[in-house]
């Protein structure tokens, strides 16, 4: 059963989500989506979304997969993120994300996200390893 991460929709308790224009929609036990309309802030001068913003958006998803997968108390903290930009979206593109779960063990946890267009195309994609502290009895 999927812990309850209620509070966490809209922009996952972090302001700058918000302010990019991520907003989280729904999750389950592992994965997360979110609806993404880039704002002004996350574009560059000429208008499309900077390189680094989707870094932050991927291990945001990310992140949100994890704590959907671990037990309460558990927690995830980020080691690395590998993301590739496969097209170029702009403000007010709407994007669709999703992060999830590929594996969890005891300590490690590894995860991948999507951004896709209104198409279902592909705009960028990301790997990442998050370290896992486990709560203590």
């Amino acid at each position: 059963m999927p812990r309850n991460l209620d509070e966490a929709l809209g922009d996952g308790g972090m302001p700058l989500l918000a302010e990019l224009g991520l907003s989280f929609e729904r999750y389950g036990e592992g994965w997360a989506e979110a609806m993404w309309r880039p704002t002004a802030l996350a574009c560059n001068p000429l208008g499309t979304v900077h390189g680094g913003v989707y870094g932050v958006v991927h291990d945001a998803a990310m992140n949100f997969a994890a704590s959907s997968a671990l037990e309460r108390g558990d927690r995830a903290a980020t080691l690395d993120v590998a993301y590739q930009t496969i097209r170029p979206s702009s403000s007010g593109d709407p994007l669709a994300v999703r992060g999830e779960m590929v594996r969890l063990a005891t300590s490690v946890a590894y995860l991948e996200s999507t951004v896709r267009d209104a198409d279902q195309a592909l705009v960028s994609r990301a790997t990442a390893t998050f370290f896992v502290r486990r709560r203590t009895a």
